[in-house]
């Protein structure tokens, strides 16, 4: 059972970068970007060419980073130059995404089976290995939150709240959408190449459902400890991720559940669905709550007046 929940955090730690560029298209830009699931791909892809053709690792995992960027540019050039929906530039990229990986991989599926990656030395120290991961994780968060701090970072928190309005104070919104969803993609671009190196092999598949993983993250982050400043909403998206493994490992580990490893589909669906209805029924208790109170204020003052009426 250890073991399973340590394999559950270092992956949620390798995943939670991909939470964070979901957090980013999705929460911050309000952008529905499906390249995630292209651009996690295409990160385990070019770190694994890379690694094959006997490059240092981290020059590759670099190299996958950079490749996600491109990604999200041609996204959001889709998206803002060619005047095409979000939802359908995402999907176009996403789809174009597969023959280029398919491209760069040269063939489905690449091994890294005694190559040396960036988890080497560290592989089979599993504390060691889960505070390194965890290292880089938080890295990552400090400068995402840096970053979302500085100008050109408030500019992109504005554009997704009101595009229309911040273009009236003549911020280039066109501009900040591209560097958004392209620091989204590298982001997961990141994770892939992370993933992959871990598992030791990229396959052309590895990247399909990426997206309802990295939107079960952020939500379950969310409401279990809250997003109402971007520090917090970060690290409910990093700590969303690691959440949502434990949970995976968890479920599959439940005899009486009789689940399998193809089961995992439907266990993020389920986990989805529970964690976006949550909330609703949490507010629709409220309000009812606070409407059985008003109506019970109103009776009682109702009641004082006739009361004082007689008197």
């Amino acid at each position: 059972m250890l073991d399973s929940i340590y394999g559950a955090i270092q992956l949620g730690l390798m995943y939670a970068l991909m939470a964070l560029g979901v957090y980013i298209t999705f929460r911050i830009l309000d952008f529905p970007d499906l390249t995630v699931d292209g651009s996690f791909t295409t990160g385990g892809a070019i770190a694994a060419v890379m690694i094959s053709h006997g490059y240092h690792p981290l020059l590759a995992t670099v190299a996958a980073l950079l490749g996600g960027m491109l990604a999200g540019v041609c996204t959001g050039l889709l998206h803002t130059k060619g005047r095409i929906n979000g939802l359908l530039s995402g999907i176009l990229m996403m789809i174009a995404l597969y023959s280029i990986n398919m491209r760069i991989m040269g063939k489905p599926n690449i091994s890294m089976i005694g190559e040396s990656t960036l988890f080497s030395s560290i592989a089979t120290k599993t504390f060691v290995y889960i505070v390194v991961l965890l290292a880089v994780a938080i890295v990552f968060k400090l400068l995402l939150d840096g970053f979302l701090h500085t100008d050109l970072g408030l500019a992109l928190r504005a554009t997704g709240d009101n595009a229309r309005m911040i273009r009236s104070f003549g911020a280039n919104t066109d501009r900040t959408k591209i560097i958004g969803i392209s620091l989204s993609n590298g982001l997961v671009a990141l994770s892939g190449a992370l993933i992959a190196q871990d598992s030791g092999f990229a396959d052309i598949n590895m990247g399909i459902g990426m997206i309802v993983i990295g939107l079960a993250s952020v939500i379950i982050g969310e409401a279990i400890f809250g997003a109402r400043i971007v520090i917090q909403a970060t690290l409910a998206a990093l700590l969303g991720s690691v959440v949502y493994r434990i949970v995976i490992a968890l479920a599959l580990r439940a005899d009486w559940l009789h689940l399998e490893a193809s089961d995992l589909k439907l266990i993020t669906a389920i986990i989805v669905i529970i964690a976006l209805v949550i909330p609703t029924v949490r507010r629709a208790v409220k309000q009812k709550s606070v409407a059985r109170r008003r109506s019970a204020e109103l009776a009682m003052s109702a009641s004082v007046g006739r009361k004082g009426g007689r008197s």
